[in-house]
């Protein structure tokens, strides 16, 4: 299997359809359903589901997908590096990120860094914190926006300011605490709680200190899809903040935790003894920055 037969088999499962991925690659599309079955033949599995109109992935061809996204985000990043290199400081710096991290935090980063270094470009990947540091290890990308806590000896780090973690609710159901804006910690009692996973030991602590066993019905480190579940009166979601700039929505409520307030950080990760390409040891250097204000 070379790069190309990656990029083909890539290219239809974005498209969905070899139809249209054979209008993207400009290939006639029997040529690129023969390419396919080659594929098939030579790794001896079968990639895809057939019968249906829109692509369906076999058990090897999610594993697949998941091995060409990382082997072709390393293809492309370099290649750009490369050609970039020669004007100024360029090239690709490739971030992973929490969703609600990267979304407060890139948008003003980027542009800040963009008016300094024009040249270099960004590719961004998005995935709860296991899959940022499973994507850091494999060298697909270079920096890592993670919430704590993680493993010292393994990354080096930035620690970015605290942010308050505050509780989702709905308004008309699962609504709990007298004040409309705070949730003292002990109200939490008996209420069913969505918790994520890298979190968990640490709310466990909390609530032990404040005399209760939390109810916790559900643990998952998927913040949208949290939101979603307390949309749907399933339990209320253990969140950071900046959830709730991100996520408005009438029908929920946030409060800050209170007695004691509880917090999380942002911590941007990196391997050690790992080199970094020059672009990325500048956006770093940006990071301390706003670390130290």
């Amino acid at each position: 299997m070379d790069i190309r037969e990656m990029r083909y088999f890539y290219t239809i499962v974005e498209e969905g359809n070899i139809s249209s991925a054979s209008r993207r690659l400009n290939i006639a599309q029997p040529a690129l359903s023969r390419q396919m079955k080659q594929l098939e033949d030579t790794l001896g599995v079968q990639l895809f589901e057939r019968g249906s109109r829109r692509i369906r992935l076999t058990e090897a061809g999610q594993l697949l997908r998941e091995r060409a996204e990382q082997i072709l985000g390393l293809v492309d990043g370099t290649m750009k590096e490369m050609t970039e290199l020669n004007s100024g400081l360029g090239g690709t710096i490739s971030i992973g990120s929490v969703t609600t991290s990267g979304a407060a935090l890139l948008p003003g980063l980027i542009s800040q860094f963009h008016e300094s270094y024009p040249n270099v470009t960004f590719q961004i990947w998005e995935g709860d914190g296991f899959r940022i540091l499973e994507l850091l290890d494999s060298g697909v990308i270079e920096v890592g926006i993670i919430r704590a806590p993680f493993d010292s000896d393994v990354y080096e780090s930035i620690t970015l300011p605290e942010e308050p973690l505050v509780v989702a609710m709905k308004r008309d159901k699962c609504y709990c605490g007298e004040n409309p804006e705070t949730v003292r910690l002990i109200e939490l009692a008996n209420q069913p709680l969505i918790v994520p996973l890298r979190w968990k030991a640490m709310f466990v602590e909390w609530c032990a200190k404040a005399g209760f066993v939390p109810k916790i019905v559900c643990i998952s480190d998927g913040i949208v899809l949290n939101i979603l579940w307390t949309k749907l009166g399933i339990g209320m979601a253990l969140v950071p903040k900046s959830t709730e700039g991100l996520i408005a929505d009438a029908s929920l409520l946030y409060k800050k935790i209170i007695e004691p307030s509880v917090s999380a950080q942002t911590v941007i990760v990196w391997l050690r003894n790992r080199k970094l390409s020059a672009s990325s040891k500048h956006f770093l250097d940006l990071l301390r920055g706003m670390a130290q204000n």
